[in-house]
């Protein structure tokens, strides 16, 4: 399913994750990550279980140095994309746009391109841009 799955565009990305997530409810709090090189995801989608804490600084390290050891495998031109799961009502809540700014921050640190971050909750996909979460485009 992700081999034919092609990745321009925000509204192109919510629609995968929306396909990749269902609409079933989620029980626990998971991190997922998509790498996507050449307007294509790569062929595997991985899963963290989390807490439902927002990571603290060691964290956020381990995700900027997980974030270029896949740059340097897979050439800087890749892009990665986020969607956090999570129990519970659709609301963005602080949490989650800590969680966003988060992810934000560590793809800046490993200056790996980062996608609008996603929320799915049951039954809903929903984006967190950066500018949601105090981040201003350096465009």
């Amino acid at each position: 399913m992700l081999a034919d799955i092609v990745i321009t565009t925000q509204a192109q990305l919510e629609e995968a994750w929306h396909d990749l997530m269902g609409p079933w409810s989620f029980g626990r709090h998971s991190l997922w990550l998509l790498v996507i090189a050449d307007d294509r995801p790569v062929p595997h989608l991985t899963e963290i279980e989390l807490d439902a804490d927002p990571p603290g600084a060691e964290d956020l390290d381990g995700m900027a140095q997980v974030l270029d050891m896949l740059a340097e495998d897979l050439g800087p031109d890749i892009r990665v994309a986020f969607l956090r799961s999570r129990p519970g009502i659709d609301t963005i809540t602080a949490t989650d746009r800590a969680w966003a700014s988060s992810l934000y921050a560590a793809a800046r640190r490993a200056r790996v391109s980062c996608e609008v971050v996603h929320l799915a909750t049951r039954g809903s996909v929903r984006p967190i841009p950066a500018d949601v979460v105090g981040i201003r485009s350096s465009a």
